[in-house]
């Protein structure tokens, strides 16, 4: 638990020996400190500001001598704005220092160590996030309605004008929205914007906590008109949320690569970053090494953004999901590609018996997606299985390793691949896919 905040402690003198899973330099003196904005290799002058029971939380005075990995930020509000952690390191040495942790988690973690390393799969560092949650709220000192992420470890709104991580036409449309809802009767009772951009729409879904008059909703269709967008509001749960136009077209993304189309829903989880997510489902088909013949096991498919690829390959796929309204989505983009050997099931994969109708008979292949709490309640099911080949898409490295090890040390499976995705540039999330063989 952390203790109350101090004083600023006098200007001290250290060297930075790593990045902690915030991206934030380490230094370890008497006591650790964590500096945000330092990197590794750096000599710096920093001030304690924050105590707790393992470590200080330190504030960067300067930078005595920079990392040659040190980049300069592109966005303004780097620092302040908590969406991003990583802008002044160079991509590359992002991605390098992603590798550095998921090596650790594994090691310290699961005891496994990859026979082999993949290579890391990168796209675009800018302007790549395509579905985001974006916080709004009204502050009578500014006079306006604050509309972005929080700030770095704060429960505030940061105060942005643009954002250079969401895709377009988002990143210039921060101010324009905070214009917008400043001028809306309804301004206090909006405290979040869902937001996604698809192939052929960009949607904005507005948490409304109040039913919005006539003068705010002809204001919003404006705004909808003037950017080339649609609006949505949400004045309750997600069954709730209905067009402002009532037109209501469905979003759809593409993979060309595999002639798939698919659609989804604005607060549908999609994999954020497009370019990435089309890298992800080629080496995911590569790994997975199919054959015409194989059955195989997608857990936690959601609306079948790996599914469907596999289906073109392989004899059967069968894909689990726990919310029922993304197996609907699923059915359907099987529907629209005409995919007939993908069949989907709801089941909650974390009870014990979650999926013990369809978990049964013999897959040869089996993929996993989960959440970042992992998979280790449905894992003695995966294995009992015995398929030949498993694939795991992480989110957390901690969980993975956890569940690698589980694998290996317990069920006679050997670690042979591991490697990053980079699907969030410029933040400390580490995203990671590994390949699973059956050593028995």
């Amino acid at each position: 638990m952390s203790r109350s905040p101090r004083l600023p402690g006098p200007p001290e003198e250290a060297a930075v020996a790593a990045l902690n899973n915030n991206g934030e330099g380490v230094v370890r003196e008497a006591k650790t400190v964590f500096v945000a904005g330092a990197l590794p290799g750096e000599r710096i002058r920093f001030r304690r500001v924050r105590q707790h029971r393992q470590h200080d939380e330190g504030e960067l005075l300067e930078v005595i001598e920079a990392s040659t990995a040190r980049a300069t930020p592109r966005c303004a509000h780097f620092g302040v704005c908590g969406g991003c952690s990583l802008q002044h390191l160079a991509p590359a040495a992002q991605l390098q220092a992603k590798q550095r942790e998921l090596a650790d988690n594994l090691e310290r973690i699961g005891r496994v160590r990859p026979e082999r390393w993949l290579e890391p799969l990168a796209g675009p560092v800018w302007n790549y996030r395509r579905r985001a949650r974006l916080g709004a709220k009204f502050v009578p000192k500014r006079g306006r309605v604050l509309v972005g992420f929080h700030e770095r470890a704060k429960p505030y709104i940061a105060a942005l004008e643009r954002c250079e991580i969401l895709a377009p036409p988002l990143d210039g449309l921060i101010t324009p929205l905070s214009e917008l809802l400043t001028g809306l009767t309804a301004r206090a009772s909006i405290p979040q914007i869902e937001v996604a951009v698809a192939d052929n729409l960009t949607v904005l879904v507005l948490r409304n906590l109040l039913e919005l008059g006539a003068a705010d909703r002809a204001a919003l269709a404006a705004f909808a008109v003037k950017y080339g967008l649609r609006i949505d509001l949400q004045p309750g749960g997600f069954d709730s949320i209905r067009s402002l136009d009532a037109a209501g077209a469905a979003l759809e993304y593409r993979v060309p690569a595999e002639g798939l189309r698919y659609e989804f829903q604005a607060t549908d989880f999609v994999q954020i970053n497009g370019a990435v997510n089309q890298a992800l489902i080629a080496q995911m088909i590569e790994l997975l090494e199919l054959q015409p013949n194989h059955r195989v096991l997608d857990l936690f498919c959601g609306l079948g953004n790996l599914t469907l690829p596999i289906a073109r390959r392989v004899a059967e796929v069968v894909g689990i999901e726990g919310e029922a309204g993304l197996v609907a989505r699923a059915r359907h983009n099987a529907a629209l590609n005409d995919l007939r050997n993908a069949h989907f099931h709801v089941a909650n994969l974390s009870e014990a018996d979650g999926g013990a109708a369809v978990l049964a008979g013999r897959f040869e292949r089996i993929l996993l997606d989960p959440p970042r709490a992992g998979a280790i309640e449905v894992m003695p099911r995966i294995a009992a299985l015995g398929a030949e080949r498993v694939v795991y898409v992480s989110c957390h490295p901690g969980t993975l390793a956890r569940d690698l090890g589980v694998f290996c040390h317990e069920h006679g499976y050997k670690l042979a691949a591991a490697g990053v995705i980079d699907m969030f540039p410029h933040t400390n999330h580490v995203e990671s896919i590994a390949v699973l063989e059956a050593s028995r």
